[in-house]
């Protein structure tokens, strides 16, 4: 039985919903009336419900699919403007007790060399990443009990906050660790994460059990109310995700929209990010044995479907994927993008792939990736304002539909930009950026933060750092 706010998770995420409204998309994907009319609905930026957006995923007229995709393009320019926010993620164990199919971390793999870091192997991975330039990471880890309790992730998140040198530092710590408890969520809360992040992998619980078929994440559905539990705890900023390529796509579509819209209707504020990685190479796993694989022209039209479905939601996409592939994602709803990442345990200080979680398809450089964005015509961010400032949930959801948060987002994108390129940028990209950032100046409407952005522009010549709006 579907019940929106319900907390139980074969509620809120129905089976019998899922291929109700698939069943319905599919009757009416050549309904070019309903499809033009749900096409001018997304263009109000009021999001499309579930059933809505499942149409418009099914649709498979070109002129149509081209609509959609262009209105994607123009959504995504009117909330987020031409920024880009930039992440990595620090790996601090690959030891795990589950037995996930489709990850070389699962318990029964003894090829893989197994390794957690000590706390100062953290600070030394800190100080890394703070020397390529980065502001934010995402903390990722296998689950183990005795391994990496939650005592040692919340010793990890302190070590990284209390590593400065030079003018590096970490800003914003999101983590993405396994379903927990309230009380330790809490804790996280007290930690100062910013986004904790959590994948469902699939929403199909048929085939969830199939591929968790040991190891507490077997459990559907307390992995799939773990939202539930982090928002109950008081954090407020979550990220959700699926990997495409585990159950049909069209299926896994749904079931993210329909736990977004769960998340709106029980705590009043959705997810604040949604991932959407595809099932990718990695040691002891051939992603030719899941015949789900998603092509790259369906991908596409995911990204853009979801972006019509929840504008406001942010959209990350990792280095799974091609640069060409990240680049068509960033024009359709992407708003954060790693770079320069490294998928193994301690693999910037000292890189090691043979401990990797999978191949990545984009091995660029930060300094790369930040070029390339610039190219593109996109402002690469490091910002994490809205954090540090209490922006979060429903504050800022709030403050976003409005159109106000691009008083912030802008100026705050162009000054962390500038820091990078004082601090870490090569010659050439430092030349790029700062040509970007006389040019992006004028797109700050209101004429007293344009000011005071040029006088902090000059201070972080000076030396200065961290100014935010």
């Amino acid at each position: 039985m579907y019940k929106i706010d319900s907390p139980h998770a074969t509620e809120f995420i129905d089976g019998a919903e899922i291929e109700a409204s698939l069943d319905y998309a599919e009757a009416n994907k050549d309904n070019v009336d309903l499809i033009n009319s749900l096409i001018d609905k997304a263009a109000q930026c009021k999001g499309l419900t579930h059933r809505e957006a499942a149409v418009l995923l099914l649709c498979h007229d070109q002129k149509l699919r081209e609509r959609i995709h262009n209105l994607a393009r123009d959504v995504k320019k009117r909330i987020y403007g031409n920024r880009i926010v930039l992440f990595a993620p620090l790996y601090l164990s690959n030891y795990c007790v589950n037995g996930c199919v489709y990850c070389p971390y699962h318990a029964k793999n003894h090829q893989l060399p197994r390794k957690k870091l000590t706390q100062e192997e953290v600070r030394n991975e800190t100080l890394a990443l703070q020397d390529l330039g980065h502001k934010r990471l995402a903390l990722e880890s296998g689950e183990h009990p005795i391994e990496t309790p939650i005592e040692y992730v919340l010793d990890c998140i302190n070590t990284i906050y209390s590593t400065h040198h030079k003018h590096g530092a970490i800003r914003r710590v999101n983590v993405n660790i396994a379903a927990t408890t309230v009380e330790n969520y809490k804790k996280l809360k007290e930690a100062g994460i910013g986004t904790y992040i959590l994948f469902q992998e699939t929403y199909n619980k048929e085939n969830y059990e199939r591929l968790h078929p040991s190891g507490p994440k077997s459990d559907y559905a307390w992995h799939t109310e773990a939202m539930d539990r982090a928002q109950t705890a008081g954090i407020d900023d979550v990220g959700c995700g699926v990997l495409f390529g585990l159950s049909p796509y069209a299926y896994d579509f749904v079931g993210i929209l329909m736990h977004a819209e769960h998340l709106e209707a029980r705590f009043g504020v959705g997810p604040h990010t949604i991932s959407v990685p595809r099932i990718r190479p990695a040691d002891d796993i051939d992603p030719h044995t899941f015949p789900n694989a998603v092509a790259d022209d369906d991908f596409l039209h995911i990204i853009a479907c979801i972006r019509l479905a929840v504008p406001y939601t942010g959209m990350i996409i990792s280095t799974r994927e091609s640069p060409h592939v990240r680049g068509e994602a960033l024009h359709l709803g992407i708003s954060q993008i790693s770079g320069g990442s490294r998928t193994s345990v301690g693999g910037y200080a000292e890189p090691d792939e043979e401990t990797a979680q999978f191949e990545t398809n984009d091995t660029r450089s930060l300094d790369q990736v930040i070029a390339w964005l610039i190219d593109l015509g996109y402002i690469p961010s490091f910002c994490t304002a809205c954090y540090r400032a209490g922006r979060t949930g429903d504050r800022f959801m709030s403050i976003c539909k409005s159109g106000e948060i691009h008083n912030c987002c802008t100026p705050n994108a162009i000054m962390t930009l500038k820091e990078y390129l004082v601090d870490y940028a090569s010659p050439e990209t430092r030349r790029k950026g700062d040509a970007l950032i006389q040019q992006s100046l004028p797109l700050i409407n209101n004429v007293k933060i344009r000011q005071t952005t040029e006088q902090h522009l000059a201070d972080i010549e000076s030396g200065e750092r961290d100014f935010r709006f």
